[in-house]
């Protein structure tokens, strides 16, 4: 209920105010369960990667330390975000968002893990999760603000998606492995290439 009063009242803001550009939208994959990955610098491009993707609601994968207290982890739980142990991931890493994927929902990451203006190598994670989940895997980049000051002072927001990264049947009867490396590489490269139409 929160997520959906938060998202609509930051969409029509958003929108009224001219302040997010959104390409790619024909490559959003409809009616169906997929994973977003975007890059990510700052607070501001969680908000407008959701506001993109309205009004679909994004499940995002957040590390555990900011659902500590009861009143932030209410918080966090009530705009569907959802905690991870970055420092030591498991199995029980994949068991929430491969339940929200098999409920036909929409999982968002952000692969490098880290909000930061540095281009980290991508974790596999992502990957893992779609291939586990035979979901698409949909990339994206943002540009834009790093916080809400730049916001507010009128800086546009433009994300950018790319076309789906599919994991067909011929590639699962390969190495695990040797799969999901394949896999890191083409969204490494295919939000690389993002990039440079920014």
């Amino acid at each position: 209920m929160l997520y959906h009063i938060f998202s609509s009242i930051l969409f029509v803001l958003i929108k009224l105010f001219n302040r997010l550009e959104i390409r790619g939208k024909a490559n959003i994959p409809s009616g169906q369960r997929y994973v977003v990955t975007c890059s990510h610098k700052g607070w501001v491009d969680v908000i407008m990667l959701a506001i993109a993707l309205y009004p679909t609601p994004v499940h995002y994968m957040a590390k555990k330390e900011l659902f500590e207290g009861k009143w932030k982890n209410r918080f966090f739980q009530s705009i569907k975000a959802f905690p991870v142990n970055r420092e030591n991931p498991g199995p029980s890493t994949l068991k929430i968002p491969l339940k929200l994927l098999k409920e036909n929902k929409c999982v968002g990451i952000f692969p490098s893990g880290t909000r930061t203006n540095e281009d980290l190598p991508l974790k596999r994670g992502a990957v893992t999760i779609a291939a586990k989940a035979n979901a698409p895997l949909l990339p994206a980049v943002f540009k834009g603000p790093t916080n809400f000051s730049q916001l507010f002072k009128g800086e546009k927001s433009i994300v950018v998606f790319g076309e789906p990264i599919i994991f067909q049947k011929e590639q699962k009867d390969g190495r695990k492995e040797d799969i999901i490396e394949k896999h890191v590489e083409l969204l490494v490269n295919e939000m690389k290439n993002l990039e440079k139409t920014l």
